[in-house]
């Protein structure tokens, strides 16, 4: 099994002789920038699994450089911020952030947070065992994590094909948030419903037709989500 590789991009340099040290004791490879040029170009450089972004930054802040990271190759993205406002994890999340964990924070917690994040969805089905949806217009290729929206082909990114796949796997049944949230992110997790929203959203963006009227990704008021196919 191949050591997973970890950017900690932060400027302030106790936190990443903390991160640098702690994450190497526990078996991470692991590399930092002090701020998200530095992180960019690093990217650039090498191959890594997992950044770990201050949002609070000097220059090019946390937000910019998580969307810049999101736009080139898959990769894992955790922030960390001192904000723990509802408002401000959502941006976080939907500039393309996987979690968000907010400073101080102890090391077992954010251990967790990157086995959490690093795992894959461990009770969904293998991709080769769902077939491709083709319907309203929409073709979603579960091999490629490619969806094709009269025309127009994205890819998602492998956090929002852990929550599809999820409920492709159930179609036409309701997911309550708290199964949804420990299948994709972990045991740990259950009450954090600003992560689904802004999955829920990003999905339905690439894969609805009309993304104000939902027809496949449907909202059951106070259950959860489900995957609506035709009967």
């Amino acid at each position: 099994m191949s050591v997973a590789r970890v950017l900690v991009i932060d400027d302030d340099p106790q936190i990443r002789r903390v991160m640098r040290s702690t994450l190497t004791s526990h078996g991470y490879e692991v590399n930092d920038a002090r701020s998200g040029e530095e992180g960019l170009e690093e990217l650039r450089r090498s191959t890594y699994d997992l950044v770990l972004l201050d949002l609070n930054m000097p220059g090019m802040g946390g937000m910019e450089t998580c969307r810049m990271i999101r736009s080139g190759p898959e990769i894992a993205i955790i922030m960390l911020t001192v904000n723990n406002t509802e408002q401000q994890k959502v941006q976080a999340l939907d500039a393309g952030a996987d979690d968000y964990v907010t400073k101080p924070f102890g090391m077992p917690e954010l251990l967790a947070r990157i086995r959490a994040t690093l795992r894959r969805l461990p009770q969904g089905p293998d991709p080769s065992d769902l077939r491709p949806l083709t319907a309203l217009g929409v073709n979603i290729s579960l091999s490629s994590r490619e969806v094709t929206v009269l025309g127009h082909t994205s890819r998602l990114t492998a956090r929002e094909f852990d929550v599809l796949s999820y409920l492709l796997a159930r179609p036409n049944k309701t997911i309550p948030h708290r199964e949804l949230l420990q299948a994709v992110w972990g045991p740990d997790y259950g009450d954090e419903l600003e992560y689904l929203r802004v999955f829920i959203n990003r999905l339905r963006k690439k894969i609805e037709p009309d993304p104000s009227r939902p027809a496949i990704l449907l909202t059951d008021a106070w259950a959860g989500y489900r995957f609506h196919t035709p009967q």
